[in-house]
């Protein structure tokens, strides 16, 4: 099913994104899990509700959950695209990022959430 969410890309064809739209859709259906890689007290401050966080400054791969896709997000898409290449050069063919970051989800609506 996450596949076909990946085919949804609108805005931008590379295949190692998720578009606004795709992204929303698989977090109402629990088809992902988002895991934000800004450090701790960043994520404190307000994240897309059900992430887990995984700062980019310890990241590890082999960290990353299991069983359902994965998508990397940030502040603002730079660090999350650091990370989605180390998991890529893992072997993880199941995690995309979605390049708005944080930022973009929140400025186009998305809900955050604090803590």
């Amino acid at each position: 099913m996450f596949s076909r969410l990946f085919a949804k890309r609108t805005a931008n064809p590379d295949s190692t994104t998720i578009g606004r739209e795709a992204l929303a859709e698989a977090l109402c259906s629990g088809a992902c899990v988002v895991v934000d890689v800004r450090e701790p007290h960043e994520y404190s401050a307000g994240h897309i509700p059900g992430a887990v966080n995984q700062p980019l400054s310890r990241f590890d791969p082999g960290l990353l959950p299991a069983g359902k896709a994965v998508v990397l997000v940030c502040k603002s898409g730079a660090r999350s695209a650091s990370a989605l290449r180390q998991a890529l050069a893992a072997g993880r063919g199941d995690v995309r990022h979605y390049p708005e970051g944080t930022m973009g989800w929140q400025a186009r609506g998305g809900e955050v959430v604090n803590g």
